[in-house]
C-alpha cells in the first residue's frame, strides 16, 4: 500500500492513541488532533486523504468540521469516518451536507476502524502473520 496520510481528531486521547497505533501498523501516516479547529487548520495544512473525526469535539463538533471540509473546493473530496457515541445518530441532511462516508458507534474495535479506512481508500487490507497462516 502507497502511504496514505489519515487525520485522526477525537478528544479521547486513548482512543486517538489506539486508532493511531493501528493505522501505523497498517502503513499509514497519521496526524491528529484534539478538538474540531485544530483538526480544520490540519486538514488545511496537511491535506489528509482521509479524516476520522469523533462527532462530539470541544470547539467545533465533527459534523461541523466534515461540513467546513465540504464547502471548501480543496477539502471537499476528502473522505470522513464519523466516530459516534452509542444511541447518537446523524440526520440524512447532514450526511449530505457533508463528505460523512461512514458512521461508526462507540464502543468499537481499531481492528474495524482500519477495515473501514481501507475500504473508503479502495486498498485491499494486508494480513497479519496470524490471520495469513
Amino acid at each position: 500500500m502507497a502511504s496514505k496520510k489519515v487525520l485522526v481528531a477525537e478528544g479521547d486521547g486513548h482512543v486517538t492513541h489506539v486508532v493511531m497505533l493501528k493505522l501505523r501498523k497498517a502503513g499509514f501516516e497519521v496526524v491528529t488532533a484534539q478538538d474540531g479547529e485544530e483538526a480544520y487548520e490540519l486538514v488545511l495544512q496537511e491535506m489528509p486523504d482521509m479524516v476520522i473525526t469523533d462527532l462530539q469535539m470541544p470547539f467545533m463538533s465533527g459534523v461541523e468540521l466534515a461540513t467546513k471540509m465540504k464547502e471548501n473546493p480543496d477539502t471537499a473530496g476528502i473522505p470522513v469516518i464519523m466516530l459516534t457515541a452509542r444511541g447518537l445518530g446523524l440526520a440524512q441532511d447532514d450526511l449530505a451536507r457533508t463528505n460523512i462516508k461512514s458512521v461508526m458507534s462507540k464502543p468499537f474495535s481499531p481492528k474495524q476502524v482500519l477495515e473501514r479506512a481501507l475500504s473508503l481508500l479502495g486498498e485491499a487490507p494486508e494480513l497479519e502473520e496470524s490471520e495469513a497462516a
